[in-house]
């Protein structure tokens, strides 16, 4: 289940990079194209306006580069790292024109997944000292899963699978197809997997108390607690006696999360983490040369 998203890879951050542009930039920036002097350059700040904890500098840097392959920058701050309001995370310098083309593309990027940075940093600090860990989900903007994962694991989170492809993940609607099975559809399910996947882990959603014995006695590596008030959490890891690992999941708010997270459950999944961040302020500052 915990599969770390690496770091960006340069191919998948160009990418993501000419598939921005291409939306914004169109056939060409034609306000900056009847404006701007085709040799001017500029100096811009990239500054923090607001508390945050930042993500995604290497794409904004890469929007620039695409538009300016000359332009220079300087970094004063690294993707993971708290930046207070006016502290300055990257320096550029290149072609004015370069600067403002991208300039949106290349705030778009670090104001969202800093968004997601810091909202994952405050649910990492709720549940400090306890054992639980902070899972993102697969409730991702289509296109930027990997952007997402990468910035949950900035602000301190840990990745769940990256996609359906990773990790055999029982869902109810698996066991809603498998009910006639014997003994029972959670067991009939975690043996199928096994076949088919060996080297996958496997994990059960379960409902119920009885759920959450019967994936633990088939043997899933992991066992998802749905819904799950913490009293009830606490019981099923009672019954699931260090068998499996389990997560709890379902409607976690930063206000219940600690409580959850106090029932002695190992990770506590957070689909808000990428479905709800709100992209953080930072601002692009000109200084013309």
């Amino acid at each position: 289940m915990l599969r770390l998203v690496d770091d960006l890879d340069t191919q998948e951050i160009a990418r993501a990079v000419e598939l921005a542009l291409a939306e914004d930039v169109g056939s060409g920036d034609v306000t900056t194209q009847a404006t701007i002097p085709e040799q001017a350059t500029a100096a811009a700040a990239m500054n923090a306006r607001e508390p945050l904890v930042l993500a995604g500098l290497a794409l904004a840097e890469a929007a620039f580069r695409h538009l300016d392959p000359s332009v220079r920058f300087e970094r004063f701050a690294r993707d993971g790292e708290r930046l207070g309001p006016g502290a300055t995370a990257l320096m550029i310098r290149g072609q004015t024109r370069a600067l403002l083309t991208g300039e949106r593309v290349a705030l778009n990027f670090v104001q969202r997944l800093s968004g997601i940075a810091t909202l994952t940093a405050r649910y990492v600090e709720a549940v400090a000292g306890t054992r639980a860990q902070v899972l993102d989900t697969r409730k991702t903007t289509p296109g930027w899963r990997r952007l997402e994962k990468y910035a949950v694991r900035c602000g301190g989170g840990t990745n769940h699978r990256i996609g359906l492809y990773d990790m055999v993940l029982i869902k109810d609607n698996h066991l809603a197809a498998l009910a006639d099975v014997e003994p029972n559809a959670i067991a009939a399910a975690v043996r199928a997997a096994r076949t088919s996947f060996a080297r996958l882990k496997v994990e059960v959603e379960a409902d119920t108390l009885e759920q959450a014995r019967q994936a633990a006695d088939a043997g899933a590596d992991y066992i998802l607690l749905d819904n799950m008030p913490p009293d009830r959490l606490r019981e099923a890891v009672r019954i699931i006696a260090g068998r499996a690992k389990t997560e709890a999941s379902g409607g976690v708010r930063l206000d219940t999360i600690r409580a959850i997270a106090e029932s002695g459950v190992d990770f506590v999944s957070v689909g808000a983490l990428t479905h709800s961040a709100t992209a953080v302020d930072l601002g692009l500052d000109f200084e013309v040369s």
